[in-house]
């Protein structure tokens, strides 16, 4: 993976994720084969802050019906991004 908007997928914003932007910790669905060093790389790269810590999930996709019809969700891949104390603040959660 070489381009680092491959690896940071999107942004997830909600009740609970927006909470923690206040102890400087931001939530993103990650590419599932991307590791923690490249989810640090790729955040500071595209936003141009410190990462502290990564901690990442693999979030299993819900079965779902329609009807009679049955699906499941796809599975994927969520990382929670901690900044150091020095750094600036990703822009983009301030806002919502």
């Amino acid at each position: 993976m070489k381009d680092p908007r491959d690896i940071i997928i999107r942004p997830i914003v909600t009740e609970r994720s927006l909470d923690d932007t206040a102890e400087r910790k931001y939530t993103f669905v990650v590419n599932k084969k991307a590791n923690k060093v490249e989810i640090a790389n790729a955040v500071e790269s595209i936003f141009d802050v410190q990462v502290e810590k990564v901690t990442t999930m693999n979030m299993v996709g819900k079965f779902k019906r329609m009807g009679r019809y049955e699906g499941k969700r796809p599975d994927w891949k969520k990382a929670i991004v901690k900044l150091t104390e020095d750094s600036k603040t990703i822009e983009f959660f301030e806002g919502v």
